[in-house]
């Protein structure tokens, strides 16, 4: 047997157990101007309120503010984080389509959100969504000079004595993955 490549295509390589990433910029929707300047008020106000979450922001490094820790009723705070809800709602259902969940009649539930308000250098460290099935972020504002939300593969812990990859591989064979959001971005994956 020969020990150099086959000529013809003999061999196939399929995709299997992808982590797909949903994306919706809604800079062209009417009114999300307005909508995004009542919710970064409204951020910020809570944030201001909210001493609970900033004691925690403080006492864990958090370069900012997080209500992660303090507030898990925004949509009933506000009436603004309901029409969130209401929008991410839609998109999440789309997206559970897209991945073929099969679920006969029923819909997936939003019960998690909080806000985050990052300082300049700050950011939010790499982490996991137990008993989720749909996690994502919602981008309200994005000052000057901000990162892109960085991804990775989230089986990089099995994956003991894999190469580094080229750097101008394909997106999907990278260990890391960066995307850059917008005002208005809708980011979504499977938890």
């Amino acid at each position: 047997m020969s020990k150099t490549a086959p000529k013809s295509p003999l061999a196939t390589v399929s995709p299997l157990f992808v982590t797909e990433l949903y994306r919706a910029d809604l800079a062209a929707h009417s009114g999300l101007e307005a909508f995004l300047a009542e919710l970064d008020d409204t951020c910020r106000a809570i944030a201001d309120e909210d001493e609970a979450g900033q004691t925690w922001s403080q006492t864990k490094g958090y370069l900012g503010y997080t209500s992660y820790a303090s507030l898990n009723d925004l949509p009933v705070r506000a009436s603004i984080f309901a029409d969130l809800k209401t929008m991410l709602d839609a998109h999440v259902a789309v997206f559970a389509d897209k991945l073929d969940f099969d679920l006969t009649g029923r819909k997936l539930k939003l019960d998690s959100m909080w806000i985050n308000i990052l300082e300049p250098m700050g950011h939010h460290s790499s982490h996991i969504h137990p008993h989720s099935v749909i996690s994502g972020t919602f981008y309200v504002s994005i000052p000057e000079g901000a990162s892109a939300l960085r991804l990775e593969d989230p089986r990089l812990g099995l994956m003991m004595n894999a190469p580094l990859r080229k750097a101008n591989g394909k997106p999907e064979h990278q260990s890391f993955v960066n995307t850059t959001p917008l005002a208005g971005t809708v980011l979504m994956w499977e938890s």
